[in-house]
């Protein structure tokens, strides 16, 4: 039996010609990774339309004000409504935050919400994503060896930065491949 390795806290970057248009150019942070189930947040895909400022009205929470033109990221295409919250690890709430990698966090909560606009109290760096990505029993792993994803080490800066257009690029920079020099076409030697 092979030892099982966690991937959870290190980024999959795609690769071209993946095949499924949701993930076209994504760069998804793994929140969780065993052997029968991942979970992850895409960070590179700003929801059309709306901000922090607008899901913290909508939710009656404090802190709107400050969260004015704060993006809010599609995290995949499963339960899209449900908001996380991917943070540093320098906040955390009780009962409702996982620590994953290395100085990361998510929390599904209104705490976590309420914690983004706190600059003193909250976390140092956050963003919220709507959905996640999922993959059950196995198939990540299957698409891994099918070479559908690349695994970088994850960077605070490429994870929590708002230049979304270039960080697909920039996730593959990291481990050395130039993104102009990759083919969408695949085959067999």
């Amino acid at each position: 039996m092979t030892e099982f390795s966690s991937l959870a806290g290190r980024l999959l970057v795609a690769m071209p010609g993946i095949g499924d248009p949701r993930f076209e150019h994504a760069v998804i942070i793994l929140c969780a990774h065993g052997p029968d189930h991942a979970m992850g947040l895409r960070i590179d895909r700003p929801a059309p339309g709306v901000d922090l400022k607008s899901v913290l009205q909508k939710l009656d929470s404090p802190g709107a004000a400050s969260a004015a033109g704060r993006a809010v990221l599609v995290g995949g295409p499963v339960e899209r409504e449900r908001g996380f919250v991917l943070h540093t690890d320098d906040w955390m709430a009780d009962d409702s935050s996982v620590g994953f990698g290395d100085g990361l966090a998510m929390t599904g909560t209104r705490e976590a919400l309420a914690a983004m606009t706190r600059p003193v109290m909250g976390p140092r760096r956050s963003l919220l994503a709507l959905g996640y990505a999922g993959w059950g029993d196995g198939q990540l792993e299957d698409e891994l060896a099918e070479n559908v994803w690349l695994v970088a080490e994850a960077d605070l800066d490429l994870l929590f930065d708002t230049d979304f257009d270039t960080k697909w690029a920039r996730a593959l920079a990291s481990l050395g491949v130039d993104a102009a020099m990759l083919s969408v076409q695949t085959g067999r030697a």
